[in-house]
């Protein structure tokens, strides 16, 4: 009983915790450059995880394990954590960087279709359709995509994230999803460290703020999301269809929505309101088994 409710709740602490993603990025890129932040990030996250696989000895992984796990990291922290932070620090406001991402779900669904890995209902087609509808509504209704100019780098940026999330999400699905979860993360984080310590000691000056704000917006990056819900993220697509995991990211836009009206007093309107609503129904149609499809 106790477990079968900690199933049901992965995917609600999950999209909470990941929804704050924006946030921590709000508190953080102020005082650091995106990739040198994330080199950092990642640095402390092995750490973590080197500490969590002595604790609960977690077993090495084989060879041939070690490599799609280094895959899997590129794409979903290199390329998704890379491009997020660079299009903010670029300017694109968050909620089009969430707009953009949040096509995820949709994404996933056309290439697994495309590929002939699954089928979709008609039910299921209209719960992605309703979902990112509602994505539409809370970023209109909270202002989150008016006044500002796109270049190239930033909507390079947003793209880089969509797809490193989506075809990593694939690819740790297909190839990558029996290995321990916690091996697994180390090796992930420690391809991801590689790319970002490139990056920055290739682009950027290193040049940190000290500040409170940087201090605890990275804190809670590291252990809130690159630990907590990294390992719940990597746990629902190991038990989960691709599509139906990937549907919950249409919940982050306006969970994080809710976060900044209660953090920042940020307007919650009822454009907003309804747009989450009909996100919670599109997610709810997507990942509900149908007897008869």
């Amino acid at each position: 009983m106790q477990q079968t409710w900690f199933i049901k709740c992965v995917p609600l602490v999950f999209v909470l915790l990941w929804s704050t993603g924006f946030i921590g990025a709000k508190y953080t890129l102020p005082y650091i450059e995106p990739f040198y932040l994330l080199f950092i990030r990642m640095l402390m996250t092995i750490a973590a995880f080197a500490v969590l696989m002595w604790w609960f000895k977690a077993p090495l992984l084989s060879r041939q394990q070690v490599i799609h796990q280094s895959i899997s990291g590129l794409l979903i922290h290199g390329a998704y954590l890379g491009g997020v932070f660079a299009a903010i620090k670029w300017d694109m406001p968050a909620g089009l960087t969430a707009l953009i991402v949040s096509t995820q779900p949709l994404l996933t669904a056309l290439l697994l279709l495309s590929g002939g890995k699954q089928r979709f209902s008609f039910k299921q087609w209209l719960g992605l359709s309703l979902g990112f509808g509602g994505v539409m509504l809370v970023l209109y209704g909270k202002g989150a995509i008016e006044g500002f100019a796109l270049t190239w780098p930033m909507i390079l940026a947003a793209l880089t994230a969509l797809f490193g999330i989506t075809l990593g999400t694939l690819y740790q699905k297909r190839f990558a999803g029996d290995a321990n979860l916690l091996s697994a993360s180390l090796i992930q984080y420690c391809a991801t460290a590689l790319l970002m310590a490139g990056l920055t000691f290739g682009l950027e000056s290193q040049a940190i703020d000290w500040q409170f704000e940087f201090v605890a917006g990275m804190l809670w990056l590291v252990f809130g999301l690159s630990v907590s819900a990294i390992l719940l993220l990597l746990y629902m697509i190991r038990q989960g269809e691709a599509a139906k995991v990937a549907s919950y990211f249409y919940l982050v836009p306006g969970v994080t929505a809710l976060q900044a009206w209660w953090l920042f007093d940020e307007k919650l309107g009822l454009l907003a309101i309804a747009g989450l609503i009909l996100s919670v129904f599109g997610v709810y149609l997507t990942i509900r088994r149908q007897a008869r499809d």
